[in-house]
């Protein structure tokens, strides 16, 4: 298998030059792919990567832009091989139409494979093509490394991605079994009764992104003090994804740990989000993000996670005798009691443990 593992770099003067003459490089020949892709189509042609390759030799020739010739020869390979998985994408209905990449963008990235081992870590320091060695914050030890991610953050820091040979060894867990209902107020209540509280990091964080983007606000546009200022904006929007992050790697891997088989819904976070009530908060709490860490860590250790339709009545179904009871759809209605039989739930605990049985109903089907 392989994973990414991302570590902190830091480059000097003259790197920092380099990555960003790459990136512009790359965005370049991204969008002249895209508008020759573009105008091809509309004349009737099929053109592919093996065009824009072609169009990128070409270009290397002409004395006007012999300036590709200092950049990363891959890393413009790779930007061509990124707008062509864009296209099978599009035309498989998995994305939209690819868009022309805008320098103003504070995110911005590029790739570079591996080849005779010219990317490799010695010391403290990762050998990289044409940019040579550049200082890394290491924190764990890595495998053999297929290609490298550069990003530059908004906040005006530099990571590299590294994509490693990985080889996953089955953990011992607790083999348990447990249904997950995850929600806004509580992050998750689990069908063994307990429950885990949202520690909701963008909203303790508001009261300092409001002022910091109030002092944007009142800054001269394209001064320094702007930009500054603008970094000061960025570092409090990184905390609160690094906070974030923290947390669901934590809960994720508790889970994986002590279970064998994890219950959760299929829910339709996108749709969800459509609401502009609830909007804020179902982004904050990353439902899908915290699905996608188990899920991926279920399939490196040997666990099981079993998807529950996203239409089955979880919250209104008894989990004592398996009445439905329709009033319990108001989100108003926290505790409620079975007409039939009497048992008083909690909302969230008894859709878990509906969650769960389904799961298993399922497994056994």
């Amino acid at each position: 298998m392989q994973k990414g593992i991302k570590f902190r770099i830091y480059p000097n003067r003259e790197q920092k030059n380099f990555i960003h003459q790459t990136l512009g490089c790359c965005r370049f020949i991204y969008n002249r792919g895209l508008a020759m892709r573009k105008e091809g189509y509309e004349n009737g042609k099929k053109i592919g990567y093996s065009q824009t390759s072609a169009m990128l030799t070409e270009l290397k020739k002409q004395e006007e832009f012999a300036f590709l010739k200092a950049a990363d020869s891959i890393a413009l390979q790779q930007s061509l091989r990124d707008l062509d998985r864009g296209f099978v994408n599009f035309f498989q209905k998995r994305a939209s139409y690819p868009t022309f990449k805008s320098k103003h963008n504070r995110f911005q990235s590029y790739r570079t494979v591996n080849q005779k081992d010219n990317i490799r870590i010695v010391g403290r320091y990762l050998k990289l093509p044409k940019l040579g060695f550049v200082k890394i914050r290491q924190s764990m030890e890595v495998g053999k490394i297929n290609h490298v991610t550069i990003e530059h953050t908004p906040a005006g820091k530099y990571f590299a991605v590294l994509n490693v040979d990985f080889e996953p060894e089955p953990r011992q867990n607790g083999g348990g079994t447990i249904g997950i209902d995850v929600g806004i107020k509580t992050f998750y209540s689990d069908s063994n009764g307990n429950t885990v509280s949202n520690p909701r990091y963008l909203e303790r964080s508001m009261r300092k992104l409001i002022r910091e983007q109030r002092r944007l606000s009142r800054k001269r546009k394209d001064s320094h003090n702007r930009e500054k200022q603008r970094i000061k904006v960025a570092g409090v929007h990184e905390k609160v994804t690094n906070q974030r992050n923290d947390f669901l790697q934590k809960q994720s891997t508790m889970l994986v740990r002590e279970n064998q088989t994890i219950c959760i819904e299929d829910l339709n976070v996108k749709g969800m989000i459509r609401n502009h009530k609830l909007a804020k908060s179902i982004a904050s709490v990353s439902w899908a993000k915290f699905f996608e860490m188990l899920e991926y860590k279920a399939i490196w250790y040997g666990n099981e996670i079993r998807r529950v339709p996203t239409m089955y009545p979880s919250s209104q179904t008894c989990s004592f005798c398996g009445c439905r009871n329709p009033l319990v759809k108001n989100l108003c209605i926290r505790i409620w009691e079975c007409p039939k039989c009497h048992m008083v739930h909690d909302r969230d605990t008894n859709a878990s443990i509906n969650i769960l049985k389904k799961g298993l109903q399922m497994q056994s089907a």
